[in-house]
């Protein structure tokens, strides 16, 4: 029996010659980059198949609308009767039930009645005094008759609400009916917020958001978190680990219930809360997605759910990814499709996140999974056999839905690959994201922190490192995230100070070298990474204010520990400590950058980068900036280009001792400029740049 109601790749569109199908805008990326044009064929070959399944959505899905709205025919639902339908797709199965407390558990009582293609439905009246047989928080689960007759049990891909058992009755989730009183559900009380121009990213994870060692809640997140953001600058959050894993060790990339948000840290009704104050605080609030893969769970996962080892993966080995021992979706599937679609608009409308970010992308466009892979930039590499365009067409209708739904929406992708046009829009023939991650950038830097001694840096690799990026394809800037916080791993801080930290960060202490220069690089890096990385930028919580050592869940290997599971906001407050100083510099790069907008500027003209000086000098949003990484070298009177004319001043030193820094720097005098040219500038100035100092001038 055929589980498809339509083939996805191939049809009307696929059948014809490529180049007849129109890519409405794909001469603006050709102009952009000629050496596309030997790949022309393949970028419409690809539009056509996104053209084939949109219009059969169109045509046999009940249109877009419906068919990103799953979660409305599938799962459990009270009409208003208040009888319940229940629905779900399981075609490989032999017989569907439901069981539960509404019926003691009974596993025959009430079967599904199978529907076409794979659909089952069971319809459960009212109880004689009108209400619903089952109600609020109580459990449910499913029973699947496989095809050799044997009865499993499964939790609905569709549950919105699972919790984990509580202690001596197993580790496997529980699927609770959501279905709360009309006074309880969670009002939202503030508009979306406008997508801003320039994004500066707050990556971070709930549940290791307190200074205790327990799980946080979304409760203590809304009240004590987001303010710390926004009086940081940051004018957007990135949450991750949302969708429920079971798994509280694997930082949310094993999800186990896509629609269902983590109840470890609390209610639907709380995370909307969370949400909606977000908003009203101005924050934009990104998801960080997970459709790149799935957790091999079985009892409380989507694997095997029907029965069989495919369903909503591919069978066999193609479905299993080796490195995360995990399942991999089947994007020609049309239900499962409609699963991941719908599940975008699931967060988008009933929790009010206005973007994602794409996780594993490029474990997703390639069949080798990016395993191994150098990506050399060799363009074959991006359109040859290697490439799974299966699952690259569903992330071109993934953003193009997101997109049509919201023109507010953002969408980010992880992707290490560097496919070209990854970032522009789909009628470019483009994957349409907004951004993709410069994840070579925080490589960098842990390469030079553990390998390369400083006065051994190389400027000019640096410099390429933060200004290889496709034009017109925004990259998200940052000096780390949460890949580089992981145990095995450690912060850019701990790198520079190690063992140091836990003796001489207080200003009592006796004064360490180490500190000193660990302070010092650690300013440069970040404002480096901000100013020239990207179109964005991006901060893994705690990471501002240097949070020493590493992150490493609870599990069995460390004894079940919370200690580094956690932030230490005791250091960044405690007024007689260092970190304030680094918390103080990150704060003024983000303020400054929302008074001029470097991020949403034309990428940085860097002038200078100057190896046994160890200086780089560039000009973005009409500012200068002017960084020594020299070990001990400072200059006085040291000539720069400048394209602009006029009187210049100080207005950002890391050398202040307000950062932590000497105070070397007069940000009370003006710079003027003089018509000699300079390093390919019209005109230059003589400044005093002292060693491991960045500074930002600006015309007055």
């Amino acid at each position: 029996m055929s589980r498809l109601l339509y083939p996805v790749i191939g049809g009307k569109w696929s059948k014809m010659d490529p180049m007849d199908v129109e890519v409405p805008n794909l001469h603006y990326l050709l102009e952009r980059d000629p050496y596309l044009q030997p790949y022309e064929i393949e970028i419409h070959r690809r539009y056509a198949c996104l053209k084939d399944i949109y219009e059969r959505i169109e045509e046999s899905g009940n249109g877009i609308d419906d068919f990103t709205k799953g979660y409305n025919y599938y799962g459990i639902h009270r009409r208003d009767d208040n009888s319940i339908v229940c629905r779900e797709w399981a075609p490989g199965a032999k017989a569907l039930y439901l069981m539960g407390e509404f019926n003691d558990w009974n596993r025959d009582e009430h079967a599904y009645t199978k529907l076409e293609y794979g659909k089952w439905e069971l319809i459960i009246p009212p109880k004689s005094d009108g209400s619903a047989t089952i109600e609020h928080l109580t459990e449910v689960k499913l029973v699947v008759q496989t095809a050799d007759g044997t009865k499993v049990e499964r939790l609905s891909p569709w549950a919105k609400y699972v919790v984990e058992p509580s202690k001596g009755h197993g580790t496997i989730y529980k699927q609770l009916n959501w279905d709360p009183a009309p006074h309880e559900k969670y009002t939202f009380k503030n508009l979306k917020v406008p997508k801003p121009k320039s994004l500066r990213i707050y990556e971070c994870h709930v549940g290791i958001a307190s200074s205790e060692s327990v799980v946080a809640s979304y409760d203590h997140f809304t009240d004590h978190i987001l303010t710390r953001i926004k009086n940081q600058g940051y004018n957007a959050i990135q949450l991750m680990a949302i969708m429920e894993h079971a798994y509280y060790a694997s930082f949310g990339y094993q999800v186990t219930s896509f629609f269902a948000a983590s109840s470890r840290y609390g209610t639907p009704e709380e995370l909307k809360r969370l949400v909606d104050t977000a908003h009203s605080m101005g924050l934009y609030v990104m998801l960080d997605v997970v459709h790149s893969h799935a957790s091999k769970n079985v009892l409380d996962g989507l694997n095997e759910f029907d029965g069989t080892d495919s369903c909503y993966f591919h069978s066999g080995t193609k479905g299993y990814h080796a490195l995360w021992d995990s399942k991999l979706f089947n994007y020609s599937e049309y239900e499962v499709l409609r699963f991941l679609l719908s599940n975008l608009r699931w967060y988008l409308e009933e929790y009010q996140f206005d973007g994602f970010r794409f996780d594993g992308v490029t474990s997703m466009l390639y069949h080798s999974r990016g395993i191994g892979e150098g990506f050399t930039g060799n363009y074959e590499e991006y359109y040859g056999l290697n490439v799974d365009t299966e699952a690259l067409i569903y992330l071109m209708l993934a953003n193009k839905i997101i997109h049509d739904l919201s023109s507010n929406a953002i969408t980010i992708a992880e992707d290490v690959s560097g496919m070209p046009a990854a970032c522009r829009p789909v009628d470019e023939g483009g994957l349409g994201f907004d951004y993709r991650l410069g994840m070579a950038i925080p490589d960098k830097w842990i390469e030079l922190l553990k390998d390369v001694r400083d006065e051994k840096w190389d400027i000019g690799n640096i410099v390429h490192t933060l200004t290889n990026r496709r034009w017109m394809e925004g990259t998200v800037a940052y000096a780390e995230s949460h890949d580089q916080a992981l145990v095995g791993d450690k912060t850019i801080a701990f790198w520079l100070m190690d063992k140091e930290m836990y003796s001489h960060m207080s200003k009592m202490s006796e004064p360490s070298a180490i500190i000193d220069r660990g302070i010092a690089l650690h300013k440069i890096i970040r404002l480096l990474t901000h100013t020239l990385g990207g179109e964005a930028y991006l901060n893994f919580i705690g990471n501002e204010f240097g949070h020493p050592e590493w992150l490493d869940f609870p599990r069995e290997g460390n004894n079940s520990s919370y200690h580094y599971a956690r932030r230490q906001w005791n250091l960044v407050d405690d007024d007689l400590l260092k970190y304030k100083y680094l918390n103080r510099w990150d704060a003024a790069m983000n303020h400054l950058e929302d008074e001029y907008g470097w991020l949403s500027s034309n990428p940085g003209f860097v002038s200078c980068k100057h190896e046994d000086d160890k200086v780089i000098v560039f000009e973005r949003a009409s500012l200068l900036f002017i960084f020594n990484l020299h070990v001990s070298k400072s200059f006085s009177d040291y000539r720069i280009g400048y394209e602009g004319e006029g009187k210049l001043m100080v207005i950002l030193s890391s050398d202040d001792k307000y950062f932590g820094g000497q105070q070397r720097v007069d940000k009370s005098i003006f710079h003027f400029t003089t018509d000699e040219p300079y390093a390919g500038r019209k005109n230059s100035i003589k400044v005093y740049i002292p060693s491991r100092t960045a500074i930002v001038l600006a015309l007055f």
